[in-house]
This record gives structure tokens, sequence and C-alpha cells, in this order.
């Protein structure tokens, strides 16, 4: 199994951080830790180099898009062993006076995928139609996704994975969760983000195996298929 967004660099993970990465090991997972600033995904790219099937994403979220920060020095991380994915980046429009700059920003981070051949993780809040207006026929994820199955339809037809996480015990996602075709689906966590029902303080990557249990209940078929076939759709876009 694979949590493919998880934020174990966060500094909510600092007590227990060396805990939870032995948990996941004796469950055979591969977790792939996201950046959202430059130093998160510094942190990311450490925690990979210091532990097999732990990988890093390194991005700058478009929530921090008016932070000074020298994309020079995301260029050079984007170099360590471990990295596997360009973001989280895209278009968030929480911080609708940071716009302008957010798209600017995604670019730069679009161009950084190409460059490397890497896959894209985005993020979009309230900004589906103009994401999909922005990103090029590529590789890569839709995080958390929330829209509608017309626009998780538009992102598969230009590469991309339908990422589900448990926002979807929060919206009605049943509907594009049932439409869309398993070997399109990436699951993950948002960890410490958005715990699964009934769990006792925050998320962690051991989450993922609720979302997948919820996937399947969905879909009606069998779990371990569903953990299956998202476990190769991760080994392939992420070349892992």
């Amino acid at each position: 199994m694979f949590d493919t967004h998880a934020h174990l660099n966060f500094s909510d993970f600092d007590k227990d951080r060396e805990d939870l990465i032995k948990k996941c090991n004796l469950k055979g997972m591969g977790v792939i830790n996201v950046g959202a600033t430059f130093e998160s995904a510094k942190r990311a790219v450490e925690i990979a180099g210091e532990n097999e099937k732990m990988y890093a994403s390194v991005g700058v979220h478009p929530l921090h898009a008016e932070e000074d920060f020298h994309f020079e020095e995301l260029d050079k991380l984007v170099k360590n062993p471990g990295v596997v994915a360009i973001g989280e980046t895209g278009l968030d429009k929480k911080k609708k006076k940071t716009f302008e700059k957010q798209k600017e920003i995604f670019l730069r981070h679009i161009d950084l995928a190409e460059r490397e051949n890497l896959p894209l993780i985005l993020h979009s809040r309230k900004a589906h139609d103009k994401t999909l207006e922005m990103i090029p026929d590529h590789k890569g994820v839709i995080h958390c996704f929330t829209g509608n199955l017309k626009q998780a339809e538009k992102y598969i037809e230009k590469g991309y994975m339908i990422g589900l996480n448990g926002i979807i015990f929060k919206m009605n996602l049943k509907k594009v969760i049932r439409k869309v075709p398993l070997d399109k689906v990436l699951l993950e966590t948002d960890c410490p983000y958005l715990s699964p029902p009934g769990w006792k303080g925050k998320n962690t990557p051991l989450g993922v195996f609720e979302v997948a249990k919820e996937v399947a209940k969905i879909k009606r078929i069998n779990l371990e298929k569903v953990e299956e076939i998202t476990d190769e759709n991760a080994k392939k876009i992420f070349g892992i």
C-alpha cells in the first residue's frame, strides 16, 4: 500500500515521526511526503534519504505563494535521491489576493516537472476550471479531488490520476468514485489533516487503509483489488 500524499515532514510529527515510520515499515507501506514550503520540502528529502520506502515531492503550496523563496534552491533540491514528484503546487482561491502570484509560481513548477520528467502533484481548491486550463498534458495526480465527474474526466484525459483521501468521508464524491476507473485512482491521507471517522487526534499514513475500505465499499468491489491496483498505480506514475 502507498500513501501518495502525506506530511510526515511537518512539525506536527516531530514527536512521533520515527515511531510512525517504523509502523509504516511493518505494514510494508510506501509513503510520499509532500513539501508545502521550501523548508518542509527540504525535510521531506531528508526523511527520504534516511528511510527506505519514504519518498519526497518538492514544491511550494499556493497558500505560501506570497512568501519569499528562491526557485534556484528548489531546483537544486529536486536533484536529490528519493525525489519522485514536483508539488504540491497549483491554485487556491482561499487566498484570492495572491491568485496572480499563485499562477506565476504554478507555471514555474510545471516547467520544472517537464524539464525533470517528474509527475506533478496538483492542489486545486475552488479553481478546477482554471487549473485545467493551465496544466499541460503530463503525468501526475490531482490531490484531494473535490471536483465533479466532468472535471475528473478532463484531468484523466490530460494524463493525471485522481487522488482520494479522507475528504471522501466529508463530501459526497460517490458518483466520481463509482465512475472513475480504478486504474486512474491514487490513495492518500494528506495527514495530519482529514482524519477518517472515529480517529482520535491527527491523521497518519495508516489512515490510507480506511480510505481504501471506503473506496471499495462505494465501488462495491473487493478491498484487496483496490489495494493491489492503486498500489500498482503509485509505482507506475512515480517510477518507484
